[in-house]
């Protein structure tokens, strides 16, 4: 899997620590291995020019997710197709107060969001209670597990 990680928001991330997670998602959302997936990490100026010319909302926020080729989950027995996944932009700065709202660090709150973007990436999405409460339990239970094998490394 190529996960490329481009970080132009001023704030220093565990560049590896995110390419694991991202893989970590792919594979366990059976996407195929030779998927590409950008990840850019950006400041508050650049991810509310992209809030506002994409969703037509003024503000900086989290996480904007880009589809590609709109690959969907695969399955143990049939992955995806290989392919462009898309993009995940994050802005750490919006991150850290959400952070610190949510009591927790800015490494956890970034990992959130990268799984949360990918996941919209992948097609999932909130905008009802059944679709929220998949998305939610399927981003947690991904958390969870990247948590367990990364403390076992």
């Amino acid at each position: 899997m190529s996960v490329e990680i481009n970080n132009e928001s001023g704030i220093a991330v565990e560049e590896p620590r995110l390419q694991r997670l991202a893989a970590f998602v792919l594979e366990s959302m059976h996407v195929h291995p030779d998927t590409e997936l950008g990840v850019m990490l950006v400041d508050e100026s650049a991810i509310e020019q992209l809030h506002v010319q994409w969703m037509e909302e003024p503000g900086p926020t989290d996480v904007l997710s880009f589809p590609m080729d709109e690959l969907r989950p695969g399955r143990v027995d049939a992955q995806t197709p290989a392919g462009l996944l898309g993009d995940v932009v994050i802005c750490p700065q919006v991150a850290e107060l959400q952070a610190e709202a949510a009591g927790h660090d800015l490494p956890q709150e970034i990992s959130v969001l990268l799984t949360h973007g990918m996941l919209h990436l992948l097609g999932f999405d909130h905008a009802t209670p059944d679709e929220e409460a998949e998305m939610f339990g399927l981003q947690r239970d991904l958390l969870l597990s990247f948590a367990m094998r990364e403390r076992g490394r």
